[in-house]
């Protein structure tokens, strides 16, 4: 049950798909633009997600490494259709909503990326909650996104609860560029959060501070890269690890030195011995 709760952690905060992996972004765009249908399309998603990890998981062994990827999506195509259907069948005003957007669970890079990454080469239950873990923090993104929207640019909570009058919202938040800001703002915040609990535990020396002046004014943060998530820290961490590179290379070539210094002045005095 450790492993099983772990899974869902890391994709609840440690590995989110929307906000420190960055995938799934057409979907986020597109159908965030009210709380109802995020959280709708962000649960369809769990579905696909859960049931395509298990499945992949168990038939792992029996599918050739040539014809994975295909493999993947004959699978992942057939239970999206069953997901659509069902939609059709008991909820068809969210089928309506989400439209086009269902079919095109198939190519979701999330589902694609841990039947890859984690269903083909682990066990079939904890792939399971793997991707329940990854499609319950894409619902939370998506509704974050849908409520935060929602909320500027209607003024109401999943389209009933008005909270705020319509002569104070700001249509551009339901527009195609609300999106984007709101997914910006949240990443930020959550960066920001990231930062300072990192140069918290920093200061209390429970991880070494790595600083930008320590690495050349070249990290875009001050807290410790080594061990946070995210694009920047990501990079930061690449940074960190090329540097620790070049340092060993440049020991090593200063401790070769002497030696081929030494071997420079034995060939120096064994051919002047030999001219003699």
């Amino acid at each position: 049950m450790k492993g099983c709760t772990e899974r869902i952690y890391n994709g609840l905060i440690k590995e989110n798909p929307t906000f420190v992996l960055m995938l799934g972004m057409c979907p986020t765009m597109a159908v965030t633009s009210s709380a109802v249908n995020a959280l709708g399309m962000g649960l369809t998603t769990t579905v696909v997600l859960v049931m395509s990890n298990f499945v992949i998981s168990a038939m792992r062994k029996m599918i050739p490494d040539k014809v994975r990827i295909p493999s993947y999506i004959v699978i992942v195509a057939t239970l999206v259709t069953i997901v659509q259907l069902l939609l059709k069948a008991y909820i068809p005003s969210l089928d309506s909503a989400l439209g086009i957007y269902i079919p095109l669970i198939v190519v979701n890079c999330i589902i694609l990326g841990r039947a890859e990454s984690y269903a083909s080469k682990n066990p079939p239950l904890l792939s399971a909650f793997d991707g329940l873990g990854m499609g319950l923090g894409f619902t939370l993104g998506l509704t974050s996104i849908g409520i935060f929207r929602e909320l500027l640019g209607s003024g109401t909570l999943f389209g009933t609860i008005q909270v705020i009058p319509e002569d104070f919202t700001i249509s551009l938040f339901v527009m195609a560029p609300g999106a984007f800001f709101v997914l910006a703002f949240l990443i930020a915040a959550q960066n920001a959060y990231r930062n300072h609990k990192a140069a918290k535990a920093a200061a209390a020396g429970e991880v070494p501070a790595y600083s930008t002046a320590a690495n050349g004014g070249e990290l875009a943060c001050g807290g410790n890269c080594a061990s946070c998530f995210g694009a920047v820290c990501a990079e930061n961490r690449g940074k960190l690890t090329e540097s620790a590179g070049k340092a060993a290379v440049n020991s090593v070539k200063t401790a070769d030195q002497p030696a081929k210094q030494t071997a420079a002045a034995n060939s120096a005095e064994l051919k002047g011995g030999t001219k003699a």
